[in-house]
């Protein structure tokens, strides 16, 4: 008969897996035959919290604290939890609870640098991460994010430098072959591998290095994802596409899209050049000819153009992956859209599929948007449709998804509506960016709060 300890090291072995509705049904079993198990309670916590559901996280986190309050790591992880709700003040005061009761722990202070960054105090964000930083100098994590927020900052040679750290963070993407990183090297007459190393989005904005290294003389490869090739295989630059696995001819150099961005960076010191490393006009990635036409007809049986009509066609988009670390920060329910239907000779189109698409059933506007037939780019490769989509609309309104980062690939009108903090690629102020001249930034001002964000957009759109 195994012991409680036992059973909770089974359900966590569940957890670790990924098995994480096992791993429930372990922690309730052990919490049905012992209801005051503070330590199930915990592991049952950050099951939910994995499972994104930080209402049901926060519950049980109490529930523990309520039996045991001498427990750092269920403060920690409560403050956690609050911080994903948006409740601010109170995960201030669970994490310092944590460091009360032990001082210099290192998750806590990782936890309280975050929540303040998150929530716009970037400076009190960056004093815990120091303090974490004095107590484990060579801490991957702590050092990726302090990348991240300087970047964001536009301090490019401390934000590379500390970004690199990412690489010895697990779960980072690198082909395992002998050949050495591309570290800024002359690469005139060299032959390189590129790849992308984060999201679709990351893959989208990044694989225009591909060209900056072809016009300065190299033989470029790039590696990716087989269902992203038919849209890159339109990418000016590369030599060879190959998808992920496969065997990659001999090579001088190898490198990930942001490698290249950072040690461009480091021989130029420019990194808005908008002739090399960005995108010189409105647009580098294209729809096929043929699949314009499809979706120009389909347009025009469903969605009248402008041409015959005071329709404008408006595709727009809500929800990210909510597996994604950020997406609390970013996703908008739909009905917070509903400003934009109100606006006269506006059609919306919905670019949502999948996460998120169910909304319409429920909001009190679905007559309102058009929805687009089932199987988008199912035939034809990842984005192939939905790109000959974007380029047959007026305009793309959306949060900061892989849907925009298309639009600004193909230079489509697109403005991106973010929250209080971005991701560091938008930089921390301005309306525009220079890595997409036809996109436009509507930024949060106070956390959480999108109805502002969509009164400027609606404002801009009915003038």
């Amino acid at each position: 008969m195994p012991t409680v300890h036992e059973l909770l090291q089974q359900g966590w072995q569940r957890h670790q897996s990924g098995k994480l509705d096992e791993a429930i049904q372990v922690y309730r079993h052990v919490l049905s035959h012992s209801p005051k198990n503070a330590d199930a309670l915990v592991y049952l916590g950050i099951a939910f919290f994995d499972q994104r559901d930080f209402q049901q996280s926060v519950a049980v986190y109490r529930e523990a604290l309520a039996i045991r309050p001498q427990f750092p790591i269920a403060w920690n992880n409560l403050g956690n939890s609050l911080r994903m709700l948006g409740k601010i003040d109170e995960a201030e005061e669970a994490l310092a609870t944590a460091l009360e009761q032990q001082p210099g722990y290192l998750s806590a202070l990782k936890n309280r640098g975050t929540l303040w960054v998150w929530s716009g105090e970037i400076e009190r964000g960056l004093k815990w991460y120091a303090e974490g930083l004095r107590i484990d100098p060579k801490n991957a994590e702590l050092h990726r994010n302090l990348g991240v927020i300087h970047l964001l900052l536009g301090n490019y040679d401390v934000g590379w430098a500390e970004y690199r750290w990412r690489w010895a963070m697990p779960g980072t993407y690198r082909p395992k072959l002998p050949t050495p990183v591309w570290q800024g090297q002359a690469i005139a007459g060299k032959s390189i591998l590129l790849y992308p190393e984060q999201g679709r989005g990351d893959a989208m904005q990044f694989i225009r290095v591909a060209s900056v290294l072809k016009q300065a003389g190299a033989t470029v490869y790039v590696q990716c994802a087989a269902e992203m090739m038919p849209l890159f295989s339109s990418m000016p630059g590369i030599d060879l596409l190959l998808p992920d696995g496969s065997v990659v001819p001999p090579i001088d150099y190898q490198a990930s899209f942001l490698d290249v961005v950072d040690f461009w960076y480091q021989q130029t010191k420019q990194l808005a050049v908008a002739d090399s490393l960005f995108s010189a006009g409105r647009g580098y990635l294209a729809a096929s000819s043929e699949q314009n036409k499809t979706w120009a007809a389909w347009m025009q049986q469903h969605v009248p153009s402008a041409e015959n009509s005071r329709t404008r066609r408006i595709g727009i988009n809500w929800q990210g992956n909510p597996e994604h670390h950020a997406d609390v920060y970013r996703s908008i329910p739909l009905d917070t859209f509903k400003p934009l239907a109100m606006i006269p000779g506006v059609t919306l189109v919905s670019l949502q599929f999948g996460y998120g698409a169910s909304q319409i059933q429920q909001c009190d506007f679905a007559d309102s948007i058009v929805r687009l037939p089932e199987g988008i780019d199912s035939a034809t490769g990842a984005f192939t449709d939905t790109a000959a989509i974007l380029q047959n609309l007026d305009e793309v309104v959306t949060t900061d998804t892989a849907i925009a980062h298309l639009a600004g690939a193909l230079g489509v009108d697109v403005t991106v509506m973010l929250g209080k903090v971005p991701d560091w690629r938008w930089r921390n102020h301005g309306d525009d960016t220079p890595w997409y001249p036809s996109m436009r930034l509507v930024r949060q001002t106070e956390m959480g709060q999108w109805a502002g964000v969509v009164d400027k957009v609606t404002r801009r759109l009915s003038s």
